[in-house]
């Protein structure tokens, strides 16, 4: 086979460095000037106007979105005999930071259209699937108090909020929004991620639509006690210097990532933009090409802000497809191949396959495609007629 027509990468974080790197590296040097490495004022400015982007009045900075979730877990004292309800459709890091506080994810199956947590799957299994021993949520098959609803906002898109948070406060439940891909997106009441629930919880790394350089997190609550408690876990449970008033970890976020996330946060509605256009352009072209009677497009709810951190496809033959695009230069992923009730690390919970059908089928039929803010027309037209050609 001859060399692809073209190239177009699944990422390529490049050309964003290219325009802001003066910028950056400037910061960079201020930090490096001044000698403040650990937490400090850039750190406090990133907290504040991340927070500020997210619809809250506290931010707590983490070395990553994975630890901001441990935090969170552990300052709603969530532990041992505990169980945390999540959906086995993400990243490994949602349930696995449940098991390393002691507690017990239990998954609830997802809405096809939208990949996120369903809410009416969710209602049967409150309803059904659980008792009230007291004032204590029991989950019957094994046995865990529920203590909490952790939500993931996937591929850049929210949960249905209101909803959820109706059940939670009728089965007294916390929540944390896992907002790892969905940072600035919205829901139809303009509400954004991270401000309805208890903690949210974002990710800053570098593949993320506001994206460090390393790993770097958040969290961000509308709680001032629980961000007092935020901020002693991120160092060793420690108010003040040398006291310890509770077991914490070393989860600070570095100012040197700050910095870099300061200079960037001013552009993310730009990039947001950029996405959101090259999804509208992708939802057109797949149209136009009559791929719509074969493959599946995104569902974006109808008034919500999609901030596009993937864009996400259902297809017939997909990993041939894969081969297909790699072939003739197209970059892609699957997220995610393996649900996480199928992990091996996670068999002891006892779920059968096909325990959460929508779940095990998205695994096996969705594929992401480039939809990063700098791709050019001509490079989204080409993904569209690759796919055309493959089906064709």
């Amino acid at each position: 086979m001859s060399a692809p027509a073209m190239q177009v990468p699944l990422l390529d974080l490049k050309p964003q460095y290219r325009v802001l790197k003066s910028e950056i590296l400037t910061a960079l040097e201020q930090v490096c000037d001044s000698q403040a490495f650990i937490l400090g004022p850039t750190v406090k400015q990133l907290e504040a106007e991340v927070a500020a982007y997210s619809g809250c009045s506290h931010g707590v900075g983490m070395s990553s979105g994975t630890d901001a979730l441990l935090a969170a877990l552990m300052a709603l004292g969530i532990g041992a005999g505990d169980g945390v309800i999540t959906t086995p459709y993400t990243f490994f890091a949602t349930a696995g930071t449940i098991v390393r506080v002691g507690a017990r994810p239990v998954f609830v199956d997802i809405d096809p259209g939208t990949y996120n947590l369903s809410i009416s799957e969710l209602e049967k299994f409150l309803n059904h699937e659980c008792k009230r021993e007291g004032a204590t949520l029991a989950h019957k098959a094994s046995g865990v108090r529920l203590k909490a609803i952790m939500p993931v906002h996937l591929y850049g898109q929210m949960v249905d909020m209101t909803p959820l948070m109706a059940l939670a406060t009728e089965f007294g439940l916390r929540v944390i929004e896992d907002a790892a891909q969905a940072i600035g997106s919205a829901d139809g009441q303009g509400r954004r991620a991270c401000s309805i629930g208890d903690i949210g919880c974002v990710s800053f790394f570098p593949t993320k639509n506001l994206g460090a350089f390393g790993d770097a997190g958040m969290c961000v609550t509308n709680d001032a006690q629980l961000a007092a408690k935020l901020a002693m876990i991120r160092v060793h449970g420690m108010e003040p210097k040398y006291y310890h008033q509770l077991v914490g970890g070393n989860f600070r976020i570095d100012a040197l990532q700050a910095a870099v996330l300061v200079v960037k946060l001013k552009h993310l509605d730009t990039w947001s933009r950029a996405r959101q256009e090259n999804a509208c352009f992708y939802f057109g072209a797949f149209g136009k090409a009559e791929l719509t009677r074969v493959i599946s497009l995104p569902e974006a709810l109808t008034g919500a802000r999609h901030i596009y951190n993937q864009f996400i496809i259902r297809s017939p033959k997909r990993d041939a497809l894969r081969m297909y695009l790699s072939a003739r230069g197209v970059g892609s992923e699957i997220y995610y191949p393996v649900p996480l009730h199928r992990q091996q690390c996670f068999a002891y919970l006892g779920y059968a396959e096909g325990a959460f059908p929508e779940s095990e089928r998205a695994a096996a039929e969705t594929v992401a495609l480039p939809i990063f803010p700098e791709l050019t027309r001509e490079q989204l037209q080409y993904v569209v007629d690759v796919i055309a050609e493959f089906y064709a």
